[in-house]
């Protein structure tokens, strides 16, 4: 067992079983011994592979996306290009490189990295250090100076902790993280009522909460709507609000049990894109989206950019290049790691705009979403 194992199941014993959200939030984040806290989990040598290790079109892209976004604000003197979870520093290090064409807004810009991983602030100090750019990091988007502000999540959303309720024959009960019989982890039902879920359902249904990740759009969303600005969020997950849960877990790019040696895997659950707009629009912004990622960098130019690579590209790097571009933006299926079919990055991965209600609309997003 774990030392972070160890550690649960003494808060377990000593203060009863916890939430799904509190067991999440200690497995990835622990100041010891938590996932994000000690590794370097990307890429074909760690337990994933994001969109912006898989090319350099996607940073590059969202990076031009910033410059129309910041063109669109008025060109505001001083803006905060901020981050949240910025892995490697991968996807802003290709989106600062590109947005340089824009010679205005990269001397407007301060970089904001929201990190809470030393491993990874390393990874990204060594990634941008010679990029000319002003950096600060932070731990939390609280930290972040107020004022224009253009903030991009990839793959940030999924990894915060969600709550899990089921449905019993006396109302919502949470489900909790116990020790069973011979003192492994085990899911069970606190006694408790939550008198504060109203949906109807059958006996055993489970409904899947992100309330960590709702205060953090409300707070982006209060933050754009008072200075100026949009937050672009690129998650996978689903457009529509429904019962069921999604929490997964992945190590060495296969999944296994949430509840296996927490710490040593990567925990996260679907994003609810529909609630997160609610709490956007709650915070005073507007919701474009969600798009599927694959018509998203349609739209903005990435079949264009493959090609202006592979004219001076050798022909393994040309194959590289299409083999990239299909994984982004297919909305078909591919074979995962596993030899089980998946679906593929461009429709299961979503984009939504949370923006300034005066913003002009944004590159991507050619209808405002209408209310979820």
């Amino acid at each position: 067992m774990s030392a972070l194992a160890d550690e649960i199941c003494e808060m377990i014993a000593t203060e009863g079983p916890m939430g799904i959200d509190r067991y999440m939030a200690l497995a990835l984040g622990h100041p010891k011994h938590g996932y994000y806290i000690k590794r370097d989990p990307f890429g074909l040598a760690g337990d994933f592979i994001t969109a912006p290790e898989i090319s350099q079109m996607f940073g590059e892209l969202i990076g031009l996306w910033a410059a129309e976004v910041w063109a669109n604000m008025g060109q505001p003197a001083a803006v905060n290009l901020v981050e949240l979870g910025p892995g490697r520093g991968t996807l802003i290090s290709d989106a600062l490189r590109a947005l340089r064409v824009v010679e205005d807004f990269a001397r407007a810009i301060t970089v904001h990295l929201v990190e809470t991983s030393p491993i990874l602030r390393a990874r990204q100090q060594g990634m941008l250090d010679s990029s000319g750019f002003a950096l600060r990091w932070h731990r939390s988007f609280a930290e972040v100076p107020v004022g224009p502000s253009i903030v991009i999540a990839n793959e940030f959303f999924d990894a915060l902790p969600v709550k899990h309720f089921v449905r019993t024959e006396a109302g919502w009960n949470e489900r909790v993280v116990g020790l069973n019989e011979i003192g492994a982890f085990a899911f069970g039902l606190s006694p408790v009522v939550e008198t504060g879920i109203r949906a109807e359902a059958q006996p055993g249904t489970i409904i899947e909460i992100g309330a960590a990740g709702h205060r953090v759009m409300a707070e982006i969303a209060e933050r754009v709507a008072q200075y100026g600005g949009a937050a672009l969020a690129i998650d996978y997950g689903h457009t529509e609000t429904g019962f069921g849960e999604t929490l997964q877990a992945m190590q060495n790019h296969l999944k296994v049990d949430p509840l296996d040696e927490p710490g040593e895997a990567d925990i996260t659950a679907h994003v609810d894109f529909a609630s997160l707009a609610r709490a956007a629009r709650a915070g005073g912004a507007n919701v474009l989206g969600p798009v599927t990622q694959g018509d998203f960098l349609t739209s903005l130019g990435i079949f264009e950019r493959a090609a202006g690579l592979k004219k001076r590209a050798d022909p393994r790097q040309s194959l590289d290049i299409d083999r990239a571009l299909l994984r982004l933006v297919s909305k078909g299926r591919e074979m995962g790691i596993d030899g089980r079919m998946v679906p593929s990055m461009g429709a299961l991965f979503k984009v939504i705009c949370v923006a300034h209600p005066q913003l002009p609309l944004p590159p991507g997003f050619e209808t405002r979403a209408d209310d979820a």
